[in-house]
């Protein structure tokens, strides 16, 4: 007997109203995404947290192998064939008595995932789920990818999960666009009260150059039109977001702050509408060593020391964290996507930044 409040999956009858419930699921556990993503991490499974945004967010299907590690990161491990189920039956019904062909009650993805992915962390490898023995993280490579069910699944079900996520999609974005917020967030700007105004700060006569605090974009020098923003490590060693630069215009919604700390000592805030706030904090061990990843505990977040690099007044500075070495594109790639490292200070190439109020 459920409890008055409780997510009930089995009562959705439309894809709409499906992502409702997860999202209640979500808020009944108390976690932020990258709580959820390291929580799944550590049982073996794979939840990236901009996928996770999408699902909740409408914007995308929950595959099978993803529904389960959120709905077990929740804590809700017991019941993650009833979800299975659940959104199966929901696309059944979104795509009509074709679609719901060739998968009965009892088959498809309630028993085809659910069995397999319910088991412990000892009983897999690490990222692989017994869906056929292919790995978790080769089905997590894009969204738009399916990955037919070894038991004979109908794509037509997934096809039709897909349409019917689209009007969940538009609801939850006419939702969001129309809400009662500030105008800042209605457009995708991050609008919390950060205690520091956009714009550049005062230089006074003989004084080292400052850079501008508040909403900034920090740009390398080495690559125009690139800017240090989220994005995935490229050799899939490490899942969770980091630091990478990536075309200013394809930055947004997120924003970058630049919070003073005292002297030349500034904490980088990321600002996003799914994932709320984070600091960049350099990582010293496991397989993101020498990156730069946000964190939810923005007290835990590095402090880099901001220091002007080449001429005054030039805008270009190099970021420095005590004891870690001076933050830098790897290689001085100039290529998307490369990651911003840890290295051994050099002041030049990959490792000096322009720093810019936001446009």
């Amino acid at each position: 007997m459920e409890s008055q409040g409780e997510p009930a999956p089995h009562g959705a009858l439309e894809a709409a109203g499906f992502v409702a419930q997860l999202r209640l699921l979500k808020e009944r556990s108390g976690l932020t995404y990258r709580q959820l993503e390291r929580r799944a991490e550590a049982r073996g499974d794979i939840l990236p947290r901009s996928t996770l945004a999408d699902v909740l967010g409408g914007r995308t299907q929950p595959r099978p192998e993803l529904l389960a590690a959120f709905v077990r990161a929740c804590g809700e491990g017991p019941r993650v064939e009833l979800w299975l189920r659940a959104w199966d039956r929901v696309c059944g019904r979104a795509g009509g008595a074709g679609a719901a062909e060739g998968v009965g009650e009892g088959e498809g993805v309630g028993e085809g995932v659910g069995e397999g992915v319910g088991v412990d962390g000892g009983d897999r490898e690490r990222g692989v789920a017994r869906t056929g023995g292919a790995p978790v993280a080769e089905r997590e490579r894009g969204p738009a990818r399916l990955v037919a069910d070894p038991r004979g699944r109908s794509v037509l079900v997934l096809a039709a999960c897909l349409l019917a996520l689209v009007g969940a999609a538009a609801g939850v974005a006419a939702g969001w666009l129309g809400g009662d917020g500030p105008a800042d967030r209605r457009a995708g700007k991050p609008t919390e009260a950060l205690g520091a105004d956009r714009g550049g700060g005062s230089v006074s006569p003989g004084a080292a150059p400052e850079p501008p605090s508040g909403w900034v974009r920090i740009r390398p020098a080495t690559a125009s039109g690139l800017c240090v923003t989220d994005g995935r490590v490229r050799d899939g060693r490490y899942t969770p977001l980091v630091a990478v630069q990536r075309p200013c215009d394809q930055v947004a919604p997120q924003g970058t702050v630049l919070e003073p700390l005292g002297g030349d000592t500034y904490r980088i805030q990321w600002h996003h509408p799914d994932y709320g706030k984070g600091c960049l904090k350099v990582l010293t061990e496991g397989p993101g060593a020498g990156l730069l990843e946000p964190w939810d505990a923005c007290d835990q977040g590095s402090r880099f020391h901001v220091e002007p690099s080449g001429p005054r007044g030039g805008g270009r500075y190099v970021l420095r964290v005590d004891g870690h070495g001076c933050v830098g594109i790897k290689g001085s790639e100039t290529a998307a996507g490369a990651e911003a490292v840890m290295g051994r200070c050099v002041g030049k190439g990959g490792q000096v930044f322009f720093i810019e109020p936001a446009s």
